[in-house]
């Protein structure tokens, strides 16, 4: 009979036991609170908190430099490229008018070609356009290079100024 008695018992569901508090139902605690997860009540030394407070200040500091320099970087960013379509669309239009002009004078050589009377007539009118495409190329080409270099001058200036105030601003930190 022991043997049965003793199997019996091993069968038999255990019940578990908690040692949590019972929330009170008129709390309307949604959690039971337990005694483990408890925090004990401490004071927070008065240099730590001191120091906690120091940190976030420095990080928002730092945090408003930052986006200042991103603000302004972006500022930058931005007009730097306005003033590059700007400088771009103009060399574009000097372009486009040096080669109507080019293409202008060349329909009005071949017009004036067809009604010459000589061979010495045509090498005349020949010679004239050669030299007045060189003077014109020469013109055209000089606009065009002082169009470029006040295009990359008008770009460069206010990274530069840029750069020249932070590396100030460096120094004065």
């Amino acid at each position: 009979m022991t043997d049965t008695t003793t199997a019996s018992a091993k069968s038999a569901p255990k019940t578990r036991t908690t040692k949590a508090k019972a929330a009170p139902a008129a709390a309307g605690v949604a959690f039971p609170d337990f005694e483990a997860f408890a925090m004990p009540n401490m004071e927070v030394p008065a240099v730590f908190r001191e120091a906690t407070e120091k940190g976030i200040e420095n990080a928002r500091e730092a945090y408003a430099k930052v986006k200042t320099a991103a603000e302004d970087a972006t500022d930058l960013m931005e007009d730097t490229f306005e003033t590059s379509r700007q400088g771009v669309v103009e060399f574009n239009h000097k372009a486009v008018d040096a080669a109507k002009a080019n293409a202008d004078a060349a329909f009005t050589f071949i017009k004036d070609i067809m009604s010459v009377k000589s061979l010495a007539e045509a090498i005349e009118l020949q010679s004239t356009f050669a030299r007045s495409q060189f003077d014109a190329l020469s013109t055209q080409s000089k606009e065009m290079q002082e169009l470029a270099t006040k295009l990359g001058t008008d770009v460069s200036a206010p990274v530069k100024e840029a750069m020249e105030k932070s590396f100030k601003d460096l120094k004065v930190n």
